[in-house]
């Protein structure tokens, strides 16, 4: 794994009701995925200083100087900020992806149970979306198939997934792999043996959705459009954006 430093700061005014809440949460953050990350508070306590920082608000976290939403809009004032909807504190998730990104992983390992649907979908939109020099891989503790509903939805957004097979953990070569995500929501998810960096994002197997197949269809988008939007984060390249998106 990259032995490379990561600085997490949190960035606040006295008295923000959610700058503990933030600090504990990028602190459980580093936790699991360092050693080698540090988190610093940084008090913003006057508007010169956050005209200084380029403050986006109370509270605010960034991973080596970048703000996890990566956006370089800032008001410059002592006010508060909220996240996606209306949390004080961004989600783990975001916290999570930025550190990903200044950790620059090279093997990357999808996990849930049978390998059929979200950690299929996760290696085909990382594949897509991470650099050459990274490789993905997805498995399962119980394979089975690949959905064709996953399939599906993956050509819908360009990718192609209809040569993928559900394979099992053993398959993995797990000396290559420095980062393992378990995507799991209501099972019980498979355990990576292997000496790597460790997430959760679990997610509600699409699989499991009933009604027509129109509604089993929206759930496969939905899980598609979940992940894209996460390994997004993960993968980004060049520089911030100009809002927030």
């Amino acid at each position: 794994m990259s032995g490379e430093a990561v600085r997490i700061e949190v960035l606040a005014f006295d008295g923000c009701p959610h700058a503990e809440a933030a600090t504990q949460l990028a602190q459980a953050v580093a936790a699991r995925l360092g050693p080698g990350i540090t988190v610093d508070r940084v008090e913003v306590d006057t508007p010169e200083r956050a005209a200084e920082v380029g403050f986006l608000g109370s509270p605010s976290i960034r991973v080596n100087g970048l703000d996890v939403e990566r956006t370089k809009t800032s008001t410059g004032a002592l006010c508060c900020r909220t996240y996606d909807g209306g949390l004080g504190v961004p989600p783990e998730w975001l916290v999570e992806a930025a550190v990903l990104r200044a950790l620059s992983p090279r093997g990357v390992l999808f996990l849930c149970v049978a390998n059929s649907a979200r950690s299929q979908m996760a290696e085909g939109i990382a594949r897509f979306l991470a650099p050459p020099d990274v490789t993905v891989w997805s498995a399962g503790s119980k394979p089975t198939r690949v959905r064709p509903e996953a399939i599906a939805a993956l050509a819908e957004i360009g990718i192609d997934i209809s040569g993928h097979r559900s394979k099992s953990v053993s398959e993995v070569p797990a000396d290559e792999i420095d980062t393992v995500m378990t995507l799991c929501g209501e099972e019980e998810c498979p355990v990576f043996l292997g000496g790597a960096r460790r997430l959760h994002w679990g997610l509600r197997d699409p699989a499991s959705v009933g009604g027509s197949d129109t509604d089993r269809a929206d759930a496969f988008r939905h899980t598609r459009d979940e992940l894209r939007r996460r390994l997004a984060a993960v993968f980004a390249h060049g520089e911030p954006e100009g809002v927030r998106s």
